[in-house]
């Protein structure tokens, strides 16, 4: 099996014939980077979904707590991260207050 190329400029991605939208990234993050959106076509009726790559640490937990194997993080000499801010925090906070949806109204402080 090949290794996994990152698509260029991109901390973190999924393979969404993989990904069963079980959340457990969306947990796992602390930086607030992904969110389960809305999907009809989904199984349960979300997808998972980066909503603020930027934000992306490069910690891997999405990735290692995937157990589809669905989500991928950069290599840390193929790309710089960010720092853990507060406002990451915030926003991962809101997410999982709100059943791992970024709340509709949220706005970053």
């Amino acid at each position: 099996m090949a290794a996994m190329v990152a698509p260029e400029n991109t901390p973190v991605w999924v393979d969404t014939a993989r990904c069963k939208a079980c959340d457990i990234c969306v947990d796992a993050c602390p930086a607030g980077v992904l969110s389960m959106q809305a999907e009809p076509t989904s199984t349960l009726g979300a997808m998972i979904s980066v909503i603020a790559p930027e934000a992306c640490i490069g910690c891997n937990e999405c990735e290692l707590a995937c157990p589809d194997f669905a989500i991928y993080v950069a290599e840390k000499k193929e790309f710089k991260f960010a720092k853990l801010t507060d406002a990451s925090k915030a926003r991962q906070e809101a997410i999982s207050s709100n059943g791992y949806r970024i709340p509709t109204d949220y706005k970053e402080n």
